[in-house]
């Protein structure tokens, strides 16, 4: 007789472990509805391949690297109703991605410019998107040790390769000469070949002087700024009602 336990070395040989969680309840289903053996093994089939989907997802959310696991369902658009919450829900259906296009969020600190596009982030990875997130010093910092040690060709195809690559905190202060160029060949490579997100607290008209090279700065923002939707977030900080009072303060002090 054919039981769940006899079935499971079968399944480890197929690697299809991942049906013994469901097995179960659709034998069931099959033995109460009376389900056609076909309509029985595609409900089987449906099962795995929707695990296998939710696995494949979360190896890609793995692999970006976000500083914190984002969903736009969790994002509090009614706390600053000025920021275009029907456009940035457009944009988490990920037509930007096929454009290959660039977002540019801009606004003060605190307002959510991370978390909206690390959102986005998790969207496209769910969208069998590869995404990498990353701080822009932190891009430019291990570019820098590419120089030092030879392996700058290997570097930079870390942040060329990804469908979507996020840079957090772009133009927080000015650029050496060599940061500039290593934006340049990240920004002017990926352009028209891969999607781009970056967060800014400055406007865009705010990024020139920020580069020694008036060539470089205007080759490089031409390319960044001719494929972006720029959008700008405006409204109170978020980050004043995430601060301990002066009690709990004091508490976790001590």
């Amino acid at each position: 007789m054919i039981t769940l336990e006899t079935l499971r070395p079968r399944l480890r040989q197929l690697s299809l472990s991942g049906l013994q969680g469901t097995l179960a309840t659709r034998a069931e289903e099959a033995r109460s509805c009376r389900l056609d053996p076909l309509e029985f093994l595609a409900l089987l089939l449906d099962d795995e391949l929707a695990r296998r989907e939710s696995e494949s997802g979360a190896r890609r959310i793995r692999a970006a690297r976000f500083e914190d696991l984002c969903d736009l369902r969790d994002f509090d658009f009614s706390y600053n109703p000025q920021i275009p919450k029907a456009q940035i829900w457009e944009f988490a259906s990920g037509h930007y991605l096929t454009e290959h296009a660039a977002i540019l969020l801009c606004g003060p600190t605190g307002v959510g410019k991370s978390f909206v596009a690390q959102a986005l982030g998790v969207e496209a990875c769910r969208q069998r998107q590869r995404v990498l997130f990353t701080k822009t010093a932190a891009l430019l910092s291990d570019l820098a040790g590419g120089r030092v040690d030879g392996s700058l060709p290997a570097r930079l195809r870390r942040y060329l390769t990804p469908d979507l690559l996020i840079l957090d905190d772009f133009a927080m202060r000015e650029y050496s000469m060599s940061q500039a160029e290593d934006l340049y060949e990240i920004v002017s490579r990926r352009y028209r070949h891969g999607a781009l997100i970056v967060t800014a607290n400055r406007e865009p008209k705010d990024f020139y002087p920020l580069f020694p090279n008036p060539v470089i700065a205007e080759g490089l923002l031409d390319r960044l700024l001719n494929s972006a939707y720029v959008v700008t977030l405006l409204g109170r900080s978020y980050r004043p009602q995430l601060r301990p009072s002066a009690s709990e303060a004091a508490a976790c002090v001590s």
